[in-house]
């Protein structure tokens, strides 16, 4: 519907026809009329008014002075709001430090708070658990390397180019804001400090190896005992080396003398290889000596004890039956003789068949003895010369 039809009137109904007859508005459209109110909604026409008269009579028209209680109103206004100026908020992360008349008066946990408002008390808010990062040295790139803070000189006299960071945390506000000026230069200053005395005391292949573990640990350590005494209440949690080189002057004869240094260790490594190798193959047959002496020796005196204790059983047997002991000794002794022997004898005495022996008799015996003939094939005596057949 456009701003100008008339026609329709809308909710508010038709506006009036014209004026009261005297040339002005009626006092239904004057500001704060009169005139007749609309049912359903507040009259703010005449709230205003009333308003307004009161401050103009707190105020004082024309001719009369201001109040006595508007000046009281006005200092009651301003003082609230000087003193609702006391209340903040500290956050999580942050630890409140309040100070009266610039001087440290306490310090406040996170939550909603309240000081005395400016400028009896001031308060400043100290993050407490963010870390910090400092990098010193350099950014890690040739381009933003800073040879005043990252060359530094070893133990055994040689230059080295390193750069590494210090991450940090506030441990105690009130310390951290009154005890140093710069903080953060002071973490600076005593990092670079700390890291030059303990590389001064360390061996330039320690820290290109395996001591940069126990070179970032004493630097930590040594840091932290120099804030302490100053009372910075700063906390070191990690000292981390970035990168170690030799100066850039120096790359060549440095890989010189790395390489120089492998070759050695090789060297000594096949050196140390060829040694173990003698040693336990010497090792191996002293061992081996050693134990067929001791298997030697054992197997004689066993032997020799055995043979002490036949003799004995034989020399008791012979005390008994001499005779048969010798003829035992004999045959057992003839016996080891000819068990290898392709020979045959043959007693003739009282005998008159002839002798008849087994086809393999006389073959070579390179194993055991051959078993004895059997009974039925008993050997004939041979006939004496001169004997009648």
């Amino acid at each position: 519907m456009p701003w100008n039809d008339n026609a329709n009137p809308g909710p508010w109904g038709s506006p009036p026809s014209g004026d009261d007859g005297d040339g002005k508005t009626p006092p239904s459209r004057r500001p704060g009329g009169g005139g007749p109110r609309r049912p359903g909604g507040p009259d703010l026409n005449a709230g205003f008014d009333r308003l307004r008269d009161r401050l103009r009579n707190l105020f004082g028209g024309p001719g009369r002075g201001v109040q006595p209680g508007a000046i009281a109103a006005i200092a009651g206004a301003a003082f609230a709001l000087w003193a609702l100026s006391g209340l903040y908020v500290v956050q999580p992360n942050e630890e409140a430090v309040v100070t009266t008349f610039g001087a440290y008066s306490r310090s406040e946990a996170p939550g909603l708070r309240y000081h005395l408002p400016s400028p009896i008390e001031h308060v400043e808010k100290v993050p407490v658990t963010s870390l910090n990062r400092l990098d010193i040295g350099g950014g890690g790139t040739a381009d933003s390397d800073v040879p005043q803070e990252s060359l530094m000189l070893t133990s055994d006299e040689n230059i080295i180019d390193l750069n590494f960071s210090v991450t940090w945390r506030v441990a105690d506000a009130g310390r951290f804001l009154f005890s140093t000026r710069a903080p953060e230069e002071a973490v600076k200053a005593v990092a670079e400090s700390a890291m030059r005395e303990v590389i001064g005391k360390t061996l330039l292949d320690s820290i290109l190896t395996n001591g940069r573990g126990q070179v970032q640990l004493q630097t930590a350590e040594l840091m932290q005992k120099t804030l302490d005494s100053w009372g910075a209440g700063i906390s070191v949690v990690e000292v981390q080396i970035r990168t170690v080189n030799p100066p850039q002057e120096a790359v060549a004869a440095f890989r010189d003398v790395q390489s120089a240094e492998q070759d050695r260790n090789s060297a000594v490594n096949e050196g140390d290889t060829y040694r173990n190798r003698v040693v336990n193959e010497a090792k191996g047959d002293a061992a081996r000596i050693t134990q067929s002496a001791q298997g030697y020796r054992e197997q004689a005196v066993r032997t020799a004890t055995g043979d002490a204790a036949r003799f004995n059983s034989i020399y008791n047997e012979y005390k008994r039956s001499p005779q048969a002991t010798r003829d035992r000794l004999y045959i057992e002794t003839m016996q080891r003789v000819l068990e290898h022997s392709n020979k045959v004898i043959i007693s003739g005495k009282g005998v008159t068949a002839p002798v008849i022996l087994p086809p393999d008799v006389f073959r070579p015996r390179t194993g055991p003895a051959a078993p004895p003939p059997p009974a039925s094939t008993q050997a004939a005596p041979v006939p004496q010369p001169g004997a009648n057949p």
